[in-house]
């Protein structure tokens, strides 16, 4: 059992750890991508040294400065500077490359590694019409490598590189291509699920805001009443009863201890009725009222469990700042019974008994209009 424990743990930490990661990479693309571009010519800097390709050697120590002052550029945020410098200088890169070593040491491979990176930032730039730039942008990428290919392909390059060096030029080259892809893939894909996962988040908290009371928890009117259509309209299960609770002299406590000791009385009340009537639906229908809904209870039932409430609020002051705030609840208490035909019309004759208890002395449960109130 604890293996399982174990292993969950582990899962989960793995999880977190991993979405911290690809978070953080979405937040950072455009500086992640130039450090890597740099990366890049940094390393081709040292092949093509190594190869004595002059030319080349002074072009990527340039493409390393050009993509280190872009990292710089991702800071202050001129990101369309950095985006049309990305797409340029791999263009001219890919041409240069291939004029001076040739078709086959594969570099034209970097027009489509940038394809991504083109429609990625590009969708995020632009909006509407204008990312008929990043079509314009596609197809100059495209083009580039066909009037290349065309141009280069029965020319004999400048310089002749060794089989090993044009061998690492070509899997080097297939291989920033298809990390292009993945990646840029990778996070597309996670920031469109985080998005629609988030969307769905504040979907449901709208959904509950709606129907939640939002001091309280409780459902509010509006999540409530259908409650109660359903009940009426299921055959099976219309015999219910429904409570209109309302707090004794609530304003007093607003006005001696504050509105904050005010909220924190209701939240120490609904704690109260959530324990003593668990299994029914409760609404803060306003202010200090409170309606709860008994499901498949008779009226018998119903009176002792209300009785039970109403004196366990009684009994429980609520504690703040070292301040007991005692409260009492005046409850009107009705019953379906096939006669109701709206949830409006029960919880108005639950309401008005709750309001002749009111008239003759508060801190009193009434179930029955001809019910006569004994002190």
């Amino acid at each position: 059992m604890e293996q399982v424990t174990d292993h969950k743990l582990v899962e989960k930490e793995n999880k977190g750890a991993l979405d911290r990661t690809m978070q953080l990479l979405v937040r950072n693309a455009f500086e992640f991508t130039v450090t890597v571009m740099c990366f890049v010519h940094a390393l081709l800097f040292v092949v093509f040294l190594a190869s004595e390709v002059m030319p080349l050697v002074l072009y990527n120590f340039v493409s390393v400065v050009i993509y280190t002052v872009c990292y710089f550029l991702c800071k202050t945020r001129h990101i369309l500077v950095v985006y049309a410098s990305i797409i340029l200088e791999v263009i001219v890169y890919s041409v240069v490359s291939t004029y001076y070593v040739g078709l086959r040491c594969g570099t034209f491979f970097f027009l489509f590694s940038i394809i991504p990176i083109i429609i990625y930032f590009g969708s995020h730039l632009f909006k509407g019409s204008q990312r008929r730039g990043v079509v314009l942008m596609l197809i100059l990428d495209f083009a580039t490598f066909a009037v290349m290919y065309y141009c280069f392909a029965d020319i004999t390059p400048v310089y002749v590189v060794s089989p090993f060096i044009k061998m690492i030029l070509v899997i080097f080259s297939a291989f920033a291509m298809v990390f292009a892809v993945m990646f840029y893939n990778a996070i597309y894909i996670y920031s469109s699920e985080n998005e629609v996962t988030n969307l769905e988040q504040k979907n449901r908290k709208l959904s509950a805001d709606a129907q939640e009371d939002a001091l309280t928890s409780l459902l509010n009117r509006r999540g409530f009443l259908p409650v109660i259509w359903k009940l009426m309209n299921d055959e099976k299960h219309n015999h219910f009863c429904v409570s209109f609770c309302d707090l004794d002299n609530f304003k007093k406590v607003n006005d001696t201890f504050g509105h904050d000791a005010g909220d924190e009385v209701l939240k120490h009340v609904t704690l109260l009725i959530k324990k003593e009537m668990k299994g029914c639906d409760i609404c803060r229908w306003g202010g200090e009222e409170i309606v709860i809904l008994m499901k498949d209870m008779r009226m018998d039932e119903a009176k002792e469990r209300m009785e039970t409430l109403r004196r366990n609020i009684e009994a429980e002051p609520t504690v703040f700042f070292n301040k007991h705030i005692p409260i009492t609840v005046t409850i009107g208490l009705a019953e379906n019974k096939d006669k109701f035909n709206a949830p409006e019309e029960i919880i108005k004759v639950a309401d008005a008994r709750m309001y002749y208890g009111k008239q003759n002395g508060k801190n009193i449960l009434i179930y029955d209009d001809e019910q006569k109130v004994e002190r």
